[in-house]
């Protein structure tokens, strides 16, 4: 049984962390198989958006403890390696083409976090609880730290980063790390209601939505990005899909990715 299973159902993939009985904890085989997961689903045509779940009663509690008894011993040759493995998934989930949702069904601790921040939204049961634990531990959360903090914000990093405490669903909703909070029995619902909205849109719209906000966000907005941003709409003006999204709202039809 692998430790991360992947299923696709018409134009929705799904990208299950499946080790119910740790938690779904993460260790280094976890690492290579979300890495490839992800990257072989950002080349498939036929995917337009991902959702990344997990079995059992958490979503996931972040590092394997056999993982890290195994890193107590690294050099620092050996944890700058492991901890680049690590970096690169994060950035591979973030920097996906495709549209993600974190199905979140349970809690989330640590590098859980990240996961959570590396996707485009997340819908989270009323149940979960979320913690950024590492200071308790003698570490931080150095590499999942951008995107947790472009998640939640700085100044709400500040807090449960420097703290460590434990903080529900409600709560992660009031800072912006989740988009929506449900019932466990709303949770496929809601979900199903975005990827829905995500497959409705453009394909090449949105992959080049993604890229503009990861431009665009938090940047000066100055002369350079202002030209950016113009180069952009006239570029997608002209494209195909821009020309049969606008003909097509005026002919008021369906649009051909919609056919």
């Amino acid at each position: 049984m692998t430790s991360v299973q992947v299923h696709t159902c018409g134009q929705i993939a799904t990208v299950r962390l499946n080790r119910p009985e740790v938690r779904n904890a993460f260790n280094d085989e976890v690492i290579a198989e979300l890495t490839s997961a992800f990257t072989q689903l950002s080349q498939d045509n036929q995917v337009r958006a991902i959702v990344l779940a997990a079995e059992g009663s958490a979503f996931c509690a972040g590092a394997d403890l056999n993982w890290m008894r195994r890193m107590a011993d690294y050099s620092h040759a050996e944890n700058l390696a492991d901890a680049g493995l690590l970096a690169n998934m994060m950035h591979i989930i973030y920097t996906c083409p495709k549209p993600t949702v974190a199905r979140i069904q349970g809690d989330v601790y640590a590098g859980g976090m990240g996961l959570v921040a590396a996707c485009d939204m997340a819908v989270s049961v009323e149940s979960a609880n979320y913690c950024l634990s590492e200071v308790k531990l003698g570490l931080y959360p150095a590499t999942i730290s951008p995107y947790v903090i472009r998640a939640m914000g700085a100044r709400a990093a500040h807090r449960y980063f420097l703290t460590a405490e434990r903080f529900d669903a409600v709560e992660a909703l009031r800072i912006g790390f989740v988009h929506a909070v449900v019932s466990a029995e709303q949770l496929d619902s809601k979900v199903a209601e975005l990827t829905k909205a995500l497959i409705n849109a453009s394909p090449n719209a949105v992959k080049e939505c993604k890229t503009l906000l990861h431009d665009v966000a938090g940047k000066e907005i100055n002369s350079a990005l202002i030209a950016h941003t113009v180069e952009g709409i006239a570029s997608i003006r002209a494209s195909a899909e821009g020309k049969e999204g606008v003909q097509s709202f005026l002919q008021k039809r369906k649009p051909n990715w919609l056919s």
